[in-house]
């Protein structure tokens, strides 16, 4: 029953027919699920536990609705602003995929990458295997959401034991006034298969909700390096999900960098099956009123499985910056290693900073540890700084820097390393960074 506080579950039958899947039973069921779960219980609240610290409220004061009209036109320098040098890209504008403006040439024929939509049409029995299979809509009801309203997505596997010779783009723009994006992916990698993705979110509009679910399995012995980078518009509500199962010997790193968004939250969950390891790193750099929410969770299904989880904050202004990392480690999960840490810069006394770690053991032989810090700059490194004719707005600046390139430094590729650097320079809570240092 559709509740008439709820404007988007109101509003829902007239954007229904449009939805991709029609003609799929299993994907109409699940969307009428979701939607009835949302319909009774709306969007997350502060009521539960692992939205304490985030209030979305605000999302039901006005209801954002997708757009179908085909073939909007994006700025060619706009585009370009995003579009990595040396990948191949999939861009979806307004949650639809754009085959105009991807560059896919010289992909090998047997590597699937397809719009979700065109993957539903003639791949619906392959999508069915991992609709719904890595998360649930009952994770909470922006799964739920997603599930019901996506309008498109990606859908990439790699087949076994094939090496993915450069990294594939996933570039998400938002371009309409009031707009929703809702795109629902799933990245498969098959035993022994490597592979590099890059999901970058951005807007041309000011105001609007971009909510993606991206469900990714890492088979056996195979190794994937994911990266997220957020930059949404400054008046723009983010939320994603990156939901990971990973097989037996599986590896895999995610490198997350949230710089954009009014509010936006993110997250990162990963199950591990036996010697499994996953890194989670994270940089989230919050100024003005800024709201970013980073929630991650680690499940050590069986033994001797590795977690290394590093996030840092930069907070200016009056910007609030979320971190609750859960490690859980199951009983029988023995030699697990697992390492979280989460540090914090506050710029101003105005920041805010809430750090929840977690650690869950039903295990007794296992390395585990986890580490939090909240403050401002060392005022003896600045002092030192200032003693080598340094002033003291620049050894700020450079400390700080410092801090947050620590992050950037994790990224292999270089033409993802200067972009993010360049949003990092660009974006600087301080001023008087000169890119000429580095």
């Amino acid at each position: 029953m559709v509740s008439a506080l709820n404007p988007y579950a109101k509003n829902y039958p007239v954007i229904s027919g449009q939805l991709p899947g029609q003609s799929l039973p299993w994907l109409q069921q699940a969307r009428a699920v979701a939607l009835a779960r949302f319909s009774v219980n709306g969007f997350p609240s502060p009521g539960q536990e692992e939205w304490r610290y985030t209030n979305v409220k605000a999302l039901e004061k006005k209801a954002f609705l997708p757009f179908f009209a085909a073939n909007v036109r994006v700025d060619a320098d706009f585009l370009a602003s995003y579009q990595l040098a040396g990948v191949w890209s999939v861009v979806l504008v307004d949650g639809h995929y754009r085959a105009d403006l991807s560059r896919l040439a010289g992909l090998p024929e047997n590597i699937e990458v397809l719009s979700m939509a065109e993957a539903l049409r003639c791949r619906a029995e392959r999508v069915s295997r991992y609709f719904g299979q890595a998360v649930a809509d009952s994770e909470h009801n922006f799964v739920a959401f997603n599930t019901a309203w996506f309008t498109d997505g990606v859908f990439i596997r790699i087949p076994e034991n094939q090496v993915l010779a450069k990294p594939i783009q996933c570039l998400h723009l938002v371009t309409q006034e009031g707009g929703l994006a809702a795109s629902r992916n799933a990245i498969v990698l098959e035993a022994h298969a490597e592979a590099e993705i890059i999901e970058t979110f951005a807007g041309h509009a000011t105001d609007y909700l971009a909510v993606t679910v991206s469900e990714v399995f890492v088979g056996e012995n195979a190794g994937l390096t994911l990266h997220k980078l957020q930059v949404e518009a400054e008046k723009a509500y983010h939320f994603s999900g990156a939901y990971l199962k990973q097989a037996q010997n599986s590896r895999c790193k995610h490198h997350q960098f949230a710089f954009g968004a009014l509010l936006a939250r993110s997250d990162i969950h990963a199950d591990l099956e036996q010697a499994a390891e996953c890194e989670l790193n994270g940089l989230y750099l919050g100024r003005k009123r800024q709201h970013l929410d980073n929630h991650t969770r680690i499940i050590h299904k069986q033994p001797y499985g590795k977690s290394l989880e590093t996030y840092k904050g930069v907070l200016a202004d009056r910007a609030r910056g979320v971190f609750q990392g859960r490690v859980v480690v199951a009983e029988g999960a023995q030699k697990t290693d697992s390492a979280m840490h989460n540090c914090n810069l506050l710029l101003s006394a105005d920041a805010e900073a809430d750090t929840k770690p977690q650690l869950e053991i039903y295990a007794d032989d296992v390395k585990c540890s986890h580490g939090v810090t909240v403050g401002q700059l060392s005022e003896p490194s600045v002092f030192y700084l200032k003693s080598r004719g340094v002033d003291e707005e620049t050894a700020r600046n450079m400390l700080t820097f410092a801090f947050a390139n620590e992050m950037v430094e994790k990224i292999k590729l270089k033409s993802l390393h200067d972009w993010v650097l360049a949003q990092l320079l660009k974006r600087f809570p301080q001023q008087g960074i000169d890119q000429d240092w580095l």
